[in-house]
């Protein structure tokens, strides 16, 4: 799966449980049963409520769907084949929103035994009571029931939106599993330890289309105007990937180098829109086959569209179906940046790495999701760099740890190795530590063990455990095998404890061609520094590091304390090529000559340097003084990324003396002077045939330049969004959302009446959806309080409105807090239940007032332990930014003042 900016406000706490008899007389079995009742790698903790007792397990599923798109329901009968370990009258199944109209076993007699059905919503269970105990063996439970079709992503769920050659209001219905929510579809063992094979039938209208995981194997006409479709015998697999859609769509596809037919499933009407996707998606299955060791096993693989999107996620990794919102998987040149375009390939490449890690081989339990994320994730990465190294995104990874960070530098924050124990707690367990650190630690971790020991021992990995389940020990296992000796202990340390270690630059000296630098080793935080000590948390962390230009050497740093000894001599540079996941503390003197030094760096260094500097500067390690020095140590002609890095921090320092104009305008002068050249390089125009570096640092830079209220950039903004009036393609190209963004940011009424006047005309479901969110941006109040109040409408989307709440807490944090407590019930109807506990939290998160500490406080304490943590890491971070904000004022009003 591929989060997006998520923000979550309850769900059901599932308190799993499975009542067995004693052993009596009943059904003679199939035959005699000897394997073990838990699935193989499966935990079994008492603690863990959300689990299933492991008595029995499902081996095949027979599922057959008839739904009804316009009432919002749909029948379904399950058949589902069953080993029963231990004697028991009684078989539980995950369930939630199904109502069953009759339940059926059948033993080794062939008879069909009829069961009593009883649901428990909270538990999110239903019940099959037998007449008598039955005996060990294997059966089959035949269910008939009805459940709801949702209009948020989970479940079986709607999507409404425009047509795009009528513009008529149409509507598809697509699925979404993960975490737990095969259980809202068919009862289940939804738990992904519990892997089977899964046949799918489905009835829809005749003239739709309709996919699952496997290709449709035949197509029946039936009554009505409909067709069912049957599809093929899926291979084993967790209940969370099996998938579902149907609607007007039409599918582009193509056969790959590896045999299997690609596809992207879009609307009908999108035409070339897919093409991008669809040329990327045939070499990215090759490229993994050949890396994991292991062809890719299914006979196709699609991508589907989905018009909305989600406050909980972008995509998700249905094998053979991945299902992706359409905003970042079509390519429409109208409104399509090259931003979005990269996105567009990274997520897709994301989701196909998933194809290897997690659906072939899976976790064992939610503890260890990271197997499945910060491996998509870091794989991404890799095949991004390995087809297009000219978007150079290896460079993204130095912003994926610090976004990691900051998680990670909270009392708040949890390893990558977590602990799960309800539902909720999975929901929330899809952050930045499992996803970035993830992918950060193993980008460190390869660069210990070396690319070809790594890849090696991937591939054993893969092969020993394909079609079943591991825990993150299997694949340390697995790379110490392949050559990687001591790997094992410094993952452990990076994997089941939090927290960033924090290495301190003590003396260095340089003697006949060798430099000898001294390290201590503590922790970085943001609000437990004084506890830190005590705890005495250690890591055992591999440095790289280089003195000038001489040779980069290796060392793992252990015992607290350690010294480098390193080539050459000149400006020491901790964690060279940033592969470590740690923070890097200089001396005044070692961080000055580095800043002498900064315009020969690396780029991927640059970044790691201002990152990290700025952190601690933040956190109150160092001054402010030092990281604004490098700041301005940021040379005209840098690298792209370091000049939108650069650009985006100018914005932040701006956006820091909100209501101070004096303070702004000093800050907006030192920005817009930093960005000058490369403006004045690229111009306000795309260029054709230009670097989509360049024309990413473009739109970066005019995002920039309107927070800092440049006077050209508004004013061009202006003039462009008047050229609407009679030409309704003027802006149409990849700034369009970036110069409505100013406007809208900037909009008085008539602007933003506009505005809304494209969103409601806009034939394309993203166009609309981008307008509308932009009308939550406007900085004006009483424009904000409007934009409120259009999100409980029916106009801009079911899933829509939320994200229009979410612009407008970036200005008005506190009028969004306000409005959605206010309007909870409405409101929770606007978000995935995966992303509601995280919602109203994550509206506070941009507060500077400190009311809001007390305000927040007081509406988490009622509720569970679980569902409060998000809380619990928005007041974090805003007690911490109450103390430290005061602070990185003065010291920035200081700086200023002495240049």
């Amino acid at each position: 799966m591929k989060t997006t900016a998520r923000h979550i406000l309850f769900a059901a706490v599932s308190s799993l449980s499975l009542a067995a008899c004693a052993a009596q007389p009943g059904i003679a079995p199939a035959a005699p049963v000897a394997a073990a009742p838990a699935p193989a790698g499966a935990p079994l903790d008492a603690s863990v409520p959300s689990q299933l007792p492991r008595i029995a397990r499902p081996v095949h599923y027979d599922i057959s769907v008839a739904p009804d798109a316009q009432a919002l329901r749909f029948t379904g009968e399950a058949g589902i084949d069953i080993i029963l370990y231990e004697p028991s009258a009684v078989l539980t199944l995950n369930a939630l929103d199904l109502d069953f109209a009759g339940a059926s076993l059948t033993g080794a007699d062939g008879k069909a035994i009829p069961l009593t059905a009883a649901t428990d919503a909270a538990a999110q269970t239903v019940s099959f009571t037998a007449p008598a105990p039955l005996a060990p063996g294997k059966y089959r439970l035949a269910t008939r029931y009805t459940g709801t079709i949702n209009t948020q992503a989970n479940g079986l769920f709607a999507l409404d939106y425009p047509d795009k050659v009528s513009g008529d209001e149409v509507r598809g219905l697509f699925t979404q599993f993960e975490a737990p929510d095969a259980r809202r579809f068919v009862p289940s063992f939804d738990e992904p330890s519990y892997k089977a094979t899964f046949s799918l039938s489905a009835t829809v209208p005749a003239g739709d289309l309709a996919v699952s995981n496997m290709p449709a194997t035949s197509e029946t006409p039936v009554a009505d105007g409909k067709k069912k479709v049957t599809f093929q015998i899926s291979p084993k697999m967790s209940s969370y990937l099996l998938f579902f859609a149907t609607g007007n769509f039409e599918r582009l596809a193509a056969k790959s180098e590896s045999g299997a037919e690609v596809g992207i499933v879009s609307p009908k009407g999108s035409g070339e829109q897919a093409r991008f996707a669809l040329d990327s998606l045939g070499p990215l299955l090759g490229y993994y086959s050949d890396y994991f060791g292991q062809p890719y096993p299914l006979p196709k693989l699609d991508n589907v569209a989905g018009p909305g999107q989600s406050q909980f996620f972008g995509a998700m990794e249905n094998w053979g179906a991945i299902f992706t919102f359409e905003r970042i998987l079509l390519d429409d040149s109208r409104i399509t940046s090259d931003a979005t375009r990269q996105a567009i390939y990274s997520v897709q490449a994301h989701e196909v790495a998933h194809q290897w890690f997690g659906d072939l081989v899976t976790m064992a339990w939610w503890d260890d999701l990271w197997l499945n994320e910060g491996f998509a994730s870091w794989m991404e990465t890799k095949a991004s760099d390995h087809f297009h190294p000219d978007w150079q995104p290896l460079l993204d990874r130095v912003d994926g740890r610090e976004r990691a960070m900051g998680l990670d530098a909270f009392a708040t924050t949890h390893p990558i190795v977590q602990t799960i124990r309800t539902v909720e707690d999975t929901n929330q367990a899809f952050d930045a530590i499992t996803y970035q650190k993830g992918e950060a630690v193993i980008t460190m971790l390869e660069s210990y063990a070396g690319e070809d020991v790594w890849r090696q021992g991937l591939r054993a990995y893969m092969e020993k455990h394909k079609y079943a389940n591991t825990r993150t020990d299997d694949l340390w296992n697995a790379v110490e095998a392949a050559g990687a000796e001591g790997l094992t202990a410094i993952a452990h340390d990076f994997t089941n404890q939090p927290g960033i270690p924090l290495l301190r630059v003590g003396g260095v000296t340089c003697a006949g061609g060798k430099t000898i630098v001294e390290l201590a080793q503590s922790e970085f935080s943001r609000d437990r520094k004084d506890a830190i000590e005590a705890e005495g948390r250690r890591w055992k962390v591999p440095v790289l590091a280089r003195a000038g230009t001489g040779a980069v050497a290796r060392q793992v740093i252990s015992a607290g304390t350690g010294t480098l000894t390193l080539p050459g001599c000149g400006a020491v540079l901790i964690n060279a090529g940033q592969a470590g996941y740690y923070r890097t503390l200089y001396s005044p003197a070692a961080l000055a000559a580095l800043r002498g030094d900064y315009a020969s760096l690396a780029p991927i260094d640059q970044l790691g340097l201002l990152g990290d500097n700025f952190a601690l500067a933040y956190a109150g390690y160092q001054p402010m003084g030092p990281a604004l020095d490098l700041l301005t140590a940021v040379p005209h002609d840098a690298n792209q990324k370091l000049l939108g890095d650069a650009a985006g921090r100018y914005a932040a320092l701006y956006k820091l003396f909100d209501g101070e104009p004096a303070m702004q305008k000093q800050l907006a002068a030192r920005g817009t002077a930093a960005l000058g050249p490369a403006m004045a390089r690229l111009g306000f125009d795309p260029r054709a045939g230009e670097p989509a570096l360049d024309s990413i640092l473009r739109s970066e830079s005019l995002g920039a330049l309107g927070t800092l209220g440049d006077a050209k950039v508004l004013a061009e903004a202006r003039r462009r969004f008047a050229l609407l009036d009679r030409d309704p393609a003027a802006l149409d190209g990849p700034l369009k959302a970036r110069w409505l963004g100013i406007v809208a940011a900037n909009a008085g009424e008539a602007e933003w009446n506009k505005l809304r006047g494209l969103a409601k005309a806009s034939k394309s479901a993203v166009e609309r959806s981008t307008f509308y969110a932009l009308l939550g941006s406007a900085k004006d109040e009483a424009l904000a309080k409007r934009a409120l109040a259009l999100a409980l409408t029916d106009e801009p989307g079911k899933t829509v409105s939320a994200s229009i709440i979410g612009a407008v807490a970036a200005n008005h944090a506190e009028m969004a807090v306000d409005f959605a407590e206010a309007n909870q019930a409405a409101v929770d109807r606007l978000i995935d239940a995966s992303a509601r506990a995280r919602f109203l939290a994550g509206l506070a998160g941009s507060s500077n007032d400190p009311a809001m500490i007390g305000k927040l406080e007081a509406i988490a304490a009622p509720l569970p332990a679980d569902v409060r943590k998000p809380y619990d890491k928005v007041l974090a971070s805003l007690k911490e930014r109450s103390i430290s904000r005061p602070r990185i004022k003065r010291e920035t009003a200081d700086w200023l003042k002495a240049k």
